[in-house]
């Protein structure tokens, strides 16, 4: 296996460096099922963090780039289901891509509840407000 880094994933899918593009297409291209990629939870949240604020990518393009990268045979996301979870809530709300991920994971983790003071990852996330 091999592990993707944020900027492979954001040069692959992005396809916007003339150098750096063709290289990660070429990396992605030489995975497979056998020999897959790996993408972790934390280069995801950092992708998704370049693709909103650098690449002021809107939502639901920020959600389908995700959902490619779940499809991907050759890629072992780590999470896949906590992550496909965080997308589902993050595609037609209005709370951050992290907020979805940290209640996704606490849900998956056995957590009966997640608590924050942001009322609208309590609203939108699933989590529970603190009063």
């Amino acid at each position: 296996m091999t592990g993707l880094d944020t900027n492979l994933l954001l040069r692959y899918f992005l396809d916007d460096d003339p150098v750096q593009s063709p290289k990660a297409r070429r990396l992605m291209k030489s995975l497979s099922e056998v020999e897959p990629g790996w993408a972790s939870l934390a280069a995801i949240l950092e992708f998704v963090w370049v693709l909103k604020s650098k690449n002021r990518a809107q939502r639901m393009t920020i959600a389908i780039t995700l959902d490619r990268l779940l499809a991907l045979d050759t890629v072992v996301v780590e999470q896949a289901e906590v992550l496909a979870e965080a997308v589902r809530r993050f595609r037609f709300s209005k709370v951050d891509f992290a907020d979805c991920l940290i209640a996704a994971s606490a849900r998956a983790a056995g957590c009966s509840k997640t608590v924050t003071f942001d009322h609208i990852a309590a609203r939108d996330a699933g989590m529970e407000l603190i009063a």
